[in-house]
């Protein structure tokens, strides 16, 4: 297929710079979901709330489940800009299923693929690439939202294990894990930052409740409450060391603010393409709405922060490929890309007008669905923080 045909089939336009095989996963990933997730099925997924399983299936059966692991545990070994692809794929055609993939495989499967023990990660790892589990990532609390030093959960060691009693909150695809990986307090007399431990909690074990919860959007992968009500985890299932998950978790947050970078990027372009086909198909005053100049003006706006996103997320990938850290690089992709998404549906919801503001179109979805972005995964706030400690101010 010739780069021209791909950009009239994706509308993701800019191929300069991708290998032929990245290439291939964009389009083989955009093939997969047009089968399994066709558009005008969205909405009512969303509506009921349900996961796109079939597409999510697809995927793994496909391989692309398997592109952040290691070979010896059945994956790609792919680069960050081969994920950096399948992510701004997966965000362009539908941020749900984009937020599915990510939650599994970089949000909690990170933890496990990088400080895990080998006997778990070849017991887990299959698993998830061949889409047989699911994994959900429990940081945040009632009390401790973007204070994750602050955490109360408890995990007290007993014979050949530990139990964990505590809650989380707004815990993404919580109630579709099979395994959720937990973030505890195993040394309630260290200082902040220090006396943590992370846990892969099997979600059916005996007191683990999982309580979903109804959210402005993204719907099909919503947060959740997760009580853990004193449940034994095997000292197998704890990842890496005891009381050292703190600089571990620092590792895992680039490639997560990649991800979600990415997928906004995608959904970026998804947005601008609705507005402007409608926009030339809106007839008023005996014109289509996209000749008159506000109107261009607004989508090429929006053409400017989809390209202006996509920039920043594929330049954290070369750095990261590089064996930079990125730590500025990676908060500023998160905050422009999860920014633009927003403001990108907001100019689309006006450009609309009423038929914007109504639930029978997708742009009233796109704006719910983005306005998480700012919030999750590290807030932007917080992201200004990290830039602003980093310039020693």
């Amino acid at each position: 297929m010739t780069t021209a045909a791909i950009r009239q089939n994706t509308g993701l336009v800019n191929t300069v710079g991708l290998s032929d095989e990245q290439i291939m996963i964009r389009e083989s990933v955009l093939d997969i979901l047009r089968n399994t997730l066709p558009l005008d099925s969205i909405r009512d997924l969303d509506e009921k709330r349900q996961f796109p399983e079939e597409a999510y299936q697809a995927l793994a059966a496909s391989g692309f489940l398997g592109i952040p692991f290691e070979e010896k545990y059945g994956g790609a070994a792919g680069t960050f800009k081969d994920l950096t692809v399948l992510m701004e794929a997966l965000g362009y055609h539908y941020t749900g299923i984009g937020q599915g993939v990510m939650t599994t495989l970089i949000y909690a499967g990170g933890h496990v693929s990088k400080f895990g023990s080998d006997e778990l990660k070849r017991r887990i790892i299959p698993q998830i690439i061949e889409g047989k589990v699911k994994l959900a990532l429990a940081m945040s609390e009632p009390g401790t939202g973007s204070d994750v030093a602050g955490l109360t959960t408890r995990a007290v060691r007993r014979d050949d294990g530990y139990v964990l009693s505590g809650t989380k909150v707004w815990i993404t695809c919580g109630h579709l894990a099979d395994y959720i990986v937990v973030i505890a307090k195993t040394d309630p007399t260290a200082s902040r930052h220090q006396g943590l431990s992370t846990f892969l909690v099997d979600a059916r074990a005996p007191g683990v409740t999982v309580n979903p919860l109804s959210m402005l959007g993204r719907r099909t992968t919503h947060a959740n409450e997760v009580i853990l009500d004193n449940v034994f985890v095997p000292e197998t299932n704890l990842i890496g060391e005891e009381n050292k998950t703190w600089k571990n978790m620092m590792k895992c947050l680039a490639v997560e603010r990649l991800a979600l970078a990415s997928i906004s990027a995608g959904h970026c372009f998804r947005i601008t393409e609705y507005a402007q086909d409608y926009a030339k198909n809106r007839i008023q005053f005996d014109r289509p709405i996209s000749d008159f100049q506000v109107n261009q003006h607004k989508l090429v706006d929006m053409r400017i922060m989809a390209e202006t996103a996509r920039q920043s997320v594929y330049r954290v990938a070369e750095l990261l490929d590089a064996g930079h850290d990125a730590i500025e690089e990676t908060s500023i992709a998160k905050i422009v890309c999860t920014e633009n998404n927003f403001k990108c549906a907001d100019i689309g919801l006006q450009i609309l007008g009423g038929a914007g503001y109504s639930m029978e179109y997708d742009m009233q979805m796109f704006f719910r669905d983005s306005r998480v972005g700012p919030i999750g995964g590290g807030t932007n706030e917080i992201q200004r923080n990290v830039i602003a400690k980093r310039m020693g101010l």
